[in-house]
């Protein structure tokens, strides 16, 4: 497995997947495409990972003899899972989730000693760790990633990596980098696998970059650009597109900067990643601001800052804490900039971020002295000053010599501004190849006037002068430098497109010579397809979608003949891949072409360029210039109309119709089978009705009996107490009663009363319960919860009952994840599946297992499992579950109403799902998924009492 691969041999892997392999297979291509589309298609990677998921939790639970994969090859695959999870909460901000789920990979890779794998790990590590502002740990786990690539023997894998250090490297320091990287790698990328050459040209660009030559950055842009879109990187080619934007930039050509920052802006909010979205709107935001659009700059230098706030440690977030302060100095608005260069000035010092933080002070100098504050801007610019010639940052240290003279002109000390300025232009002479502004040499040409030194003063102006002229002539020679770099860009596109054109014209006809026996094939297989349908909308997909396949059909459309036989009524109407209203015909119209085609029982073929052709009168809003007809016949019987049009002229040649006969041959049988199933199944559920009418009534019987035991207890006991009490009060009368008398009277209403209470509290409760068959929303508190701890308080109040019973829970639920919901329903969920598997289940056994797990799925969903290893549930019972008063053991405990409660609680209260599954004697399992966010109802703000 790679780490990236080609997107057309990643589609041909996706067309190749369609669960009829062996497992081993099937599980090995579903691991490995949601691996290779974990950033070229996030969503659709997380599916076919949760996918593979269940087969390999399946797998798992089996015994181990009846495993059919090796127990190495299943920890293999869920640790590449593991990976793609890893990458998936990287990508989503989630960094700490991000770091635990690579962990997780990691120990099993070594453990399994999978060289590669621990190389893919380190690698997502590193990516975790730079956008955490972890340095130093990034640079640890590249060097991991590179030794684990050897160990593997994986050049692909040891160029990946190592073209990421180099590009580290030239971002510290471009000699030094150059020194120990320079001939790694080979000039000449043509055959090199697309997935590693992005990385390697992104080194060669940063190189070119950061030594000044532009036009050679920007050529292994392109190429980076390329080579990443055409191996699913697409984190890459947003990076890429906004260097290369700011590459062209600095050779002052606004108009590509932008062009490519809009390709990376697209890319990036297609994915909706905070990594790849914030530096495009950065860059956006800082070229607006240079060229005057403030109001749009700010805009998304806003929004940039909204989406890196997740990634506060990035140095990223403090590149636009930089150009939201810059901004704002341009604005006017000096205490908005002064706070935010003292938020970056304090992010900077506690991330170690030495060149920010001079760059910080520096501002808030500036700032302050906008401000009138010089005392405090010179406390800060003097800090910034010590800092920059500590490092030996020379360009800093003449920002800050600047603003320092200011400082000192504001306070009318001439001669300290003037030494200030003649120690910038000092330093601004040692360093090689820096371009002194003119603004400078103007500063001392006005500082040496201002003290008499005139002929200094006219030698630096000059020199501004010069330098100005130099900035213009550069200026000037960047912008054609981007003309030529553009034009040799499109150059090379072209010439690339057309022998990509030459390619695909040889591949098609070499493709000729077996499209007709693979199209007969095809159709046979899909004749197979459409037959086997017992469903009429199943047949109308099916057939539409093998129709666009085969066919040239912008409309297609399926008429059936109506009950009365007069007419058709169109059931299945498409046009453009939209759904089209029912249309009616009557066979007797003249102008129809489906109810002529019927009358005559043949094939039309329209061609509405013809000018003798009347215009188009087929349903639908498209032009269409070809249409064709076909009666569907069954023996001679006509079952309606399939019809297809184009809005191409001379769509349907000789080959073509003969298609077109065999797919409404098939459709005709198709649908002939789906109506007859159709009668069956009607006359099936006619018999299913009266099957539930009778166990209604059996329903009804043990209901009555249940309420009929209690009452009639009661109503028994209260009629001996009303005897009891006529013959008290008659003893009382006649004067003959007795102090024993009245004691055994008080003994027996004592006795009638508790037993009277019992019943009718039975009674109430067995009523109570069948209330609850439908979920009452409105006396339910919602409120946060954390799933463990509300878990663990059910499970306690009915640990002395499991512990009696002979058995044991064991519970496995990560702590952390808190549901916004209702606590209560859940909890009376949690425990019906106890008892239910405690008087189902086990039954007068001991010694049962039960099991409570939870897990997170794609970050918005949990997925709780409650498990036992009873008896199970027989296949007859198992889909009527959840059916209201259902149950085995009605008469011994059990009202048939708990599983039905849940149920509703479930998909009702929580928006959620419930399944079970269960094999006899083997146990069960109840799946629930709910959102971590269940539904708003109306009657969450609701505090009244339901009323009925």
């Amino acid at each position: 497995m790679l780490l990236f691969e080609r997107n057309v041999e990643v589609d041909r892997l996706a067309k190749a997947l369609d669960g009829t392999r062996a497992l081993d297979e099937e599980l090995d291509a579903l691991v490995t495409l949601a691996w290779y589309l974990r950033q070229r298609d996030n969503v659709q990677a997380c599916t076919l990972a949760i996918k593979a998921r269940g087969l390999l939790n399946a797998q798992a639970a089996l015994p181990a003899a009846h495993q059919t994969l090796p127990a190495r090859t299943l920890r293999a695959l869920q640790a590449r899972l593991d990976l793609v999870d890893a990458e998936t909460h990287w990508l989503l901000s989630d960094f700490d989730h991000a770091a635990d789920a690579a962990r997780a990979a990691l120990a099993a890779f070594t453990e399994l000693a999978e060289h590669a794998g621990c190389a893919d790990t380190h690698g997502i590590l590193a990516s975790v760790h730079s956008n955490t502002g972890n340095l130093p740990q990034r640079e640890a786990s590249l060097v991991q990633a590179v030794h684990c690539a050897r160990l593997a023997r994986d050049p692909l894998r040891l160029d990946y990596f190592e073209a990421n250090q180099a590009r580290y490297a030239v971002l510290r320091d471009v000699r030094s980098s150059n020194t120990v990287w320079g001939q790694r790698f080979a000039d000449d990328l043509t055959s090199v696998h697309p997935g590693v050459a992005a990385s390697i040209h992104s080194y060669f660009a940063s190189r070119d970059y950061n030594s000044g030559n532009f036009a050679g950055a920007l050529v292994h842009f392109d190429q980076a650009f390329e080579a990443a879109n055409a191996s699913g990187q697409l984190l890459v080619a947003v990076v890429v597109a906004v260097n290369a934007g700011s590459a062209y930039e600095v050779l002052n050509d606004h108009d590509a900067s932008l062009e490519w920052l809009q390709r990376g802006l697209e890319l990036a909010r297609s994915t909706g990643w905070a990594v790849a979205l914030g530096p495009c709107l950065r860059q956006m935001g800082e070229i607006m601001a240079g060229m005057g659009r403030l109001d749009a700059a700010q805009s998304m230098l806003d929004e940039a800052m909204q989406i890196y706030e997740p990634l506060r440690h990035s140095r990223n977030y403090g590149s636009v804490l930089t150009s939201l302060g810059e901004l704002a100095h341009l604005r006017g608005d000096y205490a908005r900039a002064l706070a935010l260069y003292r938020q970056l000035a304090e992010r900077a010092q506690h991330m170690g971020q030495t060149d920010q933080a001079i760059a910080a002070h520096i501002g808030i100098a500036d700032a302050m002295l906008q401000l009138g504050q010089d005392g405090p801007a010179e406390e800060s610019v003097v800090l910034a000053l010590r800092t920059a010639q500590h490092q030996g940052a020379a360009v800093s240290e003449i920002s800050a010599l600047r603003v320092y003279a200011r400082i000192h002109a504001l306070r009318d000390n001439r001669a300290a501004a003037m030494e200030c300025l003649e120690r910038a232009l000092a330093t601004a002479r040692k360093v090689d190849g820096y371009l002194i502004p003119s603004a400078l040499l103007l500063a001392v040409a006005d500082e040496c006037a201002r003290a008499g030194r005139f002929a200094e003063a006219y030698h630096h102006a000059v020199l501004a002068g010069e330098a100005r002229e130099r900035t213009l002539n550069q200026e000037a020679s960047n912008r054609a430098t981007a003309m030529q770099i553009r034009l040799d860009t499109e150059r090379s596109r072209a010439e690339s497109e057309y022998h990509r054109r030459q390619a695909e014209a040889e591949a098609r006809r070499a493709e000729l010579l077996q499209q007709t026996s693979e199209t007969l094939e095809l159709l046979g297989t899909i004749g197979q397809e459409i037959t086997s349908q017992l469903d009429k909308d199943h047949v109308f997909q099916a057939i539409e979608r093998h129709m666009h396949g085969l066919l040239d059909a912008s409309s297609f459309s399926i008429y059936l003949m109506d009950p009365d036989g007069h007419g058709m009524t169109s059931v299945y109407d498409v046009e453009e891949g939209q759904r089209l209203p029912p249309d009616q015909v009557r066979l007797d119209d003249p102008h129809s072409f489906c109810a002529r085609c019927v009358r005559e029982h043949r094939e039309l073929l329209i061609d509405f360029t013809n000018p003798e052709q009347p215009p188009n009168y087929v349903p639908g809003t498209l032009i269409t210039l070809s249409a064709l007809f076909a009666p569907l016949s069954i023996a001679n019987r006509v079952l309606g109309v399939m019809t297809i049009q184009s809005t191409r002229a001379g769509a349907y040649a000789e080959n073509e119709r003969l298609v077109f006969r065999t797919l409404c041959a098939y459709t005709a049988i198709g649908l002939d089978n789906a109506i007859a199933y159709t009668h069956l199944r009607d006359a099936k559920d006619q018999l299913v009705v009266h099957e539930k009418l009778a166990a209604l009534g059996s329903l009804v019987a043990g209901v009555a009996h249940e309420l009929n035991t209690p009452i009639g207890n009661s109503l028994l006991t209260a009629s001996t107490l009303q005897e009891n009490t006529r013959a008290l009060e008659a003893a009382a009368a006649s004067g003959t009663m007795r102090r024993s008398t009245l004691a055994d009277y008080i003994a027996s209403c004592h006795e009638g009363l508790e037993l009277v209470t019992r019943g009718l509290r039975s009674a109430g409760e067995l009523v109570q319960s069948f209330k609850q068959v439908a979920v009452d929303r409105a006396t339910e508190q919602r409120r946060s919860f954390e799933l463990l701890r509300t878990s663990q308080e059910v499970v306690a109040t009915l640990q002395r009952s499991i512990q009696v019973a002979g058995h044991r829970l064991l519970m496995d639920i990560p702590a952390g994840l808190v549901l916004d919901g209702y606590p209560g329903p859940y909890g009376q969920v949690l425990t019906n599946l106890i008892n239910n598997s405690v008087l189902h289940a086990f039954g007068h056994h001991r010694g049962g297992t039960m099991q409570l797990e939870a897990e997170l799925l794609r970050g918005t969903l949990v997925e709780i499992r409650f498990s036992d290893d009873g008896v199970g549930i027989a296949a007859e019972n198992l889909k009527r579950i959840f059916d209201p008063f259902f149950t085995t053991k009605l008469g011994q405990g059990g009202s048939g109403l708990g599983m039905s409660i849940s149920y509703n609680i479930v998909t009702s209260l929580f928006g959620g799902e419930l399944e079970v599954s269960s094999t006899p004697g083997q146990g069960s399992c109840f799946t629930l998924r709910l959102p971590l966010v269940a539904p708003h109802h109306p009657e969450d703000n609701l505090h009244l009492p339901f009323k009925t």
